[in-house]
């Protein structure tokens, strides 16, 4: 979701970017009152998209890092478990050909 989410933002941006230019071509004359309403929708849109974005990536961060943190001690418990495994069965094979 973060990564679709700032496009989502930018498309709606685009969106009231272009109503605006619309709502231009059929006035008149060009005044604030003709694009403020398309250019406020897009500034929402923007702020949706980015509203969803943000937390999105910290939170995807946060859990990435955890997710890191848990692979590497489960590798290290890997490791130190054949290391056990292995000297239990190199000392059985010793004592058992004596």
């Amino acid at each position: 979701m973060a990564s679709a989410s700032p496009y989502i933002g930018l498309f709606g941006t685009v969106w009231g970017i272009m109503g605006s230019f619309q709502s231009l071509s059929m006035a008149q004359q060009a005044t604030l009152s003709t694009v403020a309403p398309w250019i406020a929708e897009a500034l929402v849109a923007t702020a949706m998209g980015l509203f969803a974005a943000i937390p999105a990536v910290i939170f995807y961060n946060r859990l990435s890092s955890i997710a890191s943190r848990l692979l590497g001690e489960y590798e290290d418990f890997a490791e130190e478990f054949h290391s056990i495994l292995h000297r239990n069965l190199q000392g059985r094979g010793n004592s058992q050909s004596a």
